[in-house]
């Protein structure tokens, strides 16, 4: 056994006995390292990673090919820090949709809406459909860009509004720049929505957009004309 090997095996005993809580940063990437990189030092791969994104949201949320800039890690390893926040990510939104998720306000909306838009690097479009009680029947992924820089299938939100009983519909999307604040492109798809789900009967009943951990409500911020 070498010296590392004793070192690692200090590191995950360290861990069962406790957890993550007396571990810093980049130690917590040093171990989850030792899963993908079996024969080197991982601890100065940790100091790189975090002295290049600047914290360990910021090291999870990075791109693979960039990842692999770092010297010391391989494609492997650069999986393997994506995996672990999408697969807890997929875990949490799974557990959601066990339950009756009740949207029936815009504070409920959102933050599912921003669990649901984590780590996402583009702007992309979902449709939510609910019933009369607000529950969740369907989130629909309508496709990347955003309503303000990609064409809006306003007959397909109809379409889903129709197959899925809906008695509302929230329409949302992120803003990855980090602002939530609405553009006039932003104004125009919602009010273009809004006129066709009305020849159905179905109320828009918000438009929510997600910037970073924060979201803003057409609905709560009198956006959305009745």
């Amino acid at each position: 056994m070498g010296i590392h090997d004793g070192h690692r095996e200090k590191m995950r005993e360290r861990f069962l006995r406790g957890g993550l809580d007396s571990f810093a940063d980049h130690e917590a990437l040093e171990l989850l390292l030792y899963y993908a990189i079996p024969r080197r030092d991982t601890n100065p791969i940790a100091h790189a990673l975090m002295d290049r994104y600047g914290s360990l949201s910021g090291v999870l949320a990075a791109p693979v090919e960039d990842l692999q800039k770092v010297d010391g890690i391989g494609e492997s390893a650069a999986i393997l820090l994506k995996l672990v926040p999408r697969l807890c990510h997929k875990a949490r939104l799974a557990d959601a949709h066990r339950q009756d998720l009740i949207l029936n306000t815009a504070a409920k909306a959102g933050a599912y809406l921003m669990e649901h838009f984590a780590g996402e690097t583009h702007e992309v479009l979902y449709q939510l459909c609910l019933d009369r009680k607000g529950k969740l029947l369907v989130c629909k992924r309508l496709g990347e860009g955003g309503v303000g820089s990609a064409p809006l299938d306003v007959r397909k939100i109809v379409e889903n509004a129709i197959l899925n009983s809906a008695s509302a519909v929230i329409l949302a999307h992120n803003h990855p720049s980090g602002i939530a604040q609405p553009s006039q492109e932003d104004f125009a798809a919602t009010e273009q929505v809004q006129a066709a789900l009305a020849t159905i009967d179905v109320p828009l009943s918000d438009h929510i957009i997600v910037a970073d951990r924060d979201f803003i409500s057409f609905s709560e911020s009198g956006y959305l004309t009745r």
